[in-house]
């Protein structure tokens, strides 16, 4: 049996996309094959499109991680899905594993959920990734508790919308970063105590007007380059960083002279290596709950897709003029 896939030959720009009909994924031991209806596009696709990765697919690929849609077979020895269901998750478009640009999806039943029950199948996409991510950042890596003080960088961006309303649910008190009025604004309604201007503000600035100077208890950079120097500036004396976005070089005396603690996140390893999914589908379930309780929401971006524009997509993606989260449909 074949499917519709929108599939990349070569590496480059959004151009390489192509529509191709390729088999359709068969239904494996402990794996769905769901039918997919949505998904969302993640700044990490956009550089498995363009640039050599050491969890690159091969090519020709198949991208794209998130997927929502419906579950049309279950592989032996899957007990808690059954075919029918809505689920979400991020579980391929990299390494050996074909991702959610296509009409099928095999997926690892340890890494998905049934979907929140409040949410469209786009609605749903644009989560698992930026989920996953802003969770293993905060909780499993910062180790966030009731009544820290956490500073999270680019409030609008698709990590950050969602790392805002998981600490503010785990009790924290938020600060939020973004580059004009209109974005600050969305960090203040999903809940960020303070939102603040990063390009009227200096670091010292809002140290001092929202910590008394001492620094956060934990910063959250979503945005790599020299942002790192600025969050190691930003946390208090024995305080802890986490990032996303950790290449290049950077100085760490200002880290070595507060003593901080650094964490670089990934939440491919349980995808890549194995170890961990079951971990990622119960994050997921939580997230469902959270989300039908009315604490979480995504942000999409208004500029709504179809999968076989994904090169528009991933276009405005790196324009740098999206909101929260881009997401394509069939």
């Amino acid at each position: 049996m074949t499917m519709r896939a929108m599939i990349i030959e070569e590496l480059g720009g959004a151009e390489v996309f192509k529509s191709a009909t390729i088999p359709r994924p068969e239904t494996k031991p402990g794996h769905l094959l769901i039918r997919v209806e949505a998904t969302s596009v993640n700044p990490l696709d956009c550089k498995l499109r363009s640039i050599p990765l050491p969890f690159s697919s091969p090519l020709p690929a198949v991208l794209h991680g998130d997927a929502a849609g419906v579950v049309e077979a279950v592989g032996e020895g899957v007990s808690d899905f059954q075919a029918g269901d809505e689920v979400y998750a991020c579980a391929g478009g990299v390494g050996r594993y074909s991702g959610a640009l296509a009409e099928y999806m095999a997926v690892d039943a340890d890494l998905a959920a049934h979907k929140p029950r409040s949410l469209s199948m786009a609605e749903a996409a644009a989560l698992p990734l930026v989920t996953l991510t802003s969770w293993e950042s905060l909780f499993d890596r910062a180790g966030v508790e009731a009544g820290d003080k956490v500073l999270i960088h680019a409030a609008a961006g698709g990590v950050g919308h969602v790392a805002i309303q998981l600490a503010k649910w785990r009790g924290a008190e938020v600060f939020a970063t973004a580059s004009s009025d209109e974005k600050m604004k969305i960090a203040s309604d999903l809940g960020a105590d303070a939102a603040i201007n990063y390009k009227q503000d200096s670091v010292a600035d809002y140290v001092g007007a929202h910590t008394g100077g001492r620094g956060f208890d934990v910063v959250f950079d979503t945005v790599g380059g020299d942002n790192l120097e600025r969050s190691f500036e930003a946390a208090r004396i024995m305080g802890a960083v986490v990032t996303i976005a950790g290449g290049g070089e950077h100085n760490l005396m200002l880290m070595q002279g507060k003593g901080l603690t650094l964490h670089v996140e990934s939440m491919l390893f349980p995808l890549l290596g194995g170890s961990g999914r079951a971990e990622q589908g119960k994050i997921l379930r939580e997230t469902a709950k959270l989300v039908d309780e009315g604490k979480l929401k995504p942000l999409i971006d208004p500029n709504a897709f179809t999968i076989d524009r994904v090169a528009d997509a991933h276009r405005h993606l790196e324009s740098g003029k999206a909101v929260g989260k881009v997401v394509l449909t069939w």
